[in-house]
């Protein structure tokens, strides 16, 4: 038996100070004796001594991360519905909203806009330029200068014959051309932002076709044009009249979303009463058209093309002048994709490229293929437009969409 003594190993803490002290030092990240094993028994007069952990915790302003997230967004704001607009771009929703202890986007928006701190070079909300104040007066003038070229260009080609009427009808299709580019420059007929320049050529071509497209096509089913076609100038003159009651259908439409936007308290609410505005100015100046057309020389295919154009034209006022200016572009197409098949049908067999337009008009005349054509890509068109148009983004001043 060896008379050296084993080495003595510490105990158990005995009173509960000591558990305390120990418990302190391991807080502060110093062991008690870092030589020595823990001892046993201890959980029995003390709790067990661990290292804290840090606790992770959200933000205690969970809107001042998003305020630091968009912070040009709220300096650039002149008021707290363009940042609603600008957050529903980003994609934040009411439900999102929810998130932030806010019952919509609006009143989200309404927090921010007030938080984010602006000094004296703050933005200023820009004259509007859609038919308030004081510049009525010139958009509407615009407005009804191609009607008014319109019709004298119609009169000159009805006193004249021989060269003198090709030299009439030269000029009023540039007096014209000039009056609608004047008219859909300022306005509510101006485009948001980047407008897309092919625009002005796909409905200049439209235009083109409403004049002489229903005579060409007839002529080339017959085996012709041996010569010059008939030109029907009754539509474009009802077209041309119609731009007065397009602007105003726009502005009137603007303007009520614009009211119904600072009313509404969340975003469904708000495409929920934008949609019937918006079909409801469409058949307005659909009725108004149709109205101008009696009078000048109805036209099926006009009064198609004329709703097409509205809704075209509103979508580039509200900042979708690409998807505007793709639609009239596949409608463009399609009308010369039909003369083409009549023209292709006179290759050796190759009769039936040409069936689907001659048994069109053989059954309505013409005219039902510019109808057709510009009624469907009016209708498909309009589907789009009752969603991007009942957005808050798309009636608050911010940057367009989808121009480049």
């Amino acid at each position: 038996m060896r008379g050296s003594a084993a080495p003595t190993s510490p105990g158990p803490w005995n009173t509960r100070s000591e558990a305390l002290l120990a418990a302190q030092a391991l807080t502060a990240g110093q062991a008690p004796d870092a030589e020595q094993p823990e001892p046993a028994g201890t959980t029995q007069d003390a709790p067990r001594a661990t290292p804290a952990r840090p606790v992770r915790r959200g933000p205690a302003d969970p809107v001042k991360a998003l305020m630091h997230r968009h912070r040009d967004l709220c300096e650039r704001a002149v008021d707290a519905l363009e940042i609603a607009a600008g957050l529903e771009v980003h994609g934040v929703t009411d439900r999102t909203a929810a998130r932030f202890r806010h019952r919509d986007v609006f009143s989200l928006a309404e927090e921010l806009y007030a938080r984010v701190p602006r000094g004296s070079g703050a933005a200023v909300r820009p004259a509007p330029e859609d038919g308030a104040g004081s510049g009525w007066a010139g958009w509407a003038t615009a407005a009804l200068a191609p009607g008014a070229v319109a019709a004298l260009a119609g009169t000159g080609l009805a006193l004249t014959e021989g060269p003198v009427r090709l030299a009439v009808g030269v000029a009023g299709a540039l007096g014209l051309a000039v009056a609608l580019a004047l008219a859909v420059r300022r306005g509510p007929l101006r485009a948001a932002g980047r407008g897309v320049p092919a625009a002005r050529v796909w409905t200049l071509w439209l235009l083109a076709y409403a004049l002489g497209g229903d005579g060409l096509l007839g002529e080339l089913l017959t085996g012709g044009p041996d010569g010059g076609w008939a030109l029907t100038p009754g539509p474009v003159l009802g077209l041309a009249l119609a731009v007065a009651p397009a602007a105003w259908c726009a502005h009137l439409f603007a303007t009520r979303a614009r009211r119904r936007l600072a009313a509404s308290r969340g975003l469904e609410d708000f495409a929920a009463g934008t949609r019937p505005l918006l079909l409801a100015t469409v058949a307005l100046h659909t009725a108004v058209l149709a109205g101008l057309l009696a009078l000048t020389g109805f036209a099926p295919g006009a009064l198609a093309l004329g709703a097409l154009l509205l809704v075209a034209r509103l979508l580039a006022a509200h900042g979708f002048a690409r998807t505007a200016a793709d639609a009239l572009a596949g409608v463009c197409a399609a009308q010369a994709l039909a003369l083409a098949t009549v023209l292709a049908a006179r290759l050796p067999g190759c009769d039936l490229l040409a069936e689907p337009v001659r048994a069109l008009v053989d059954t309505w005349g013409p005219g039902a293929v510019p109808a057709v054509i510009c009624g469907a890509a009016a209708l498909g068109l309009l589907a789009h437009a009752t969603a991007a148009l009942s957005r808050a983004s798309a009636h608050a001043r911010v940057p367009a969409h989808d121009t480049p």
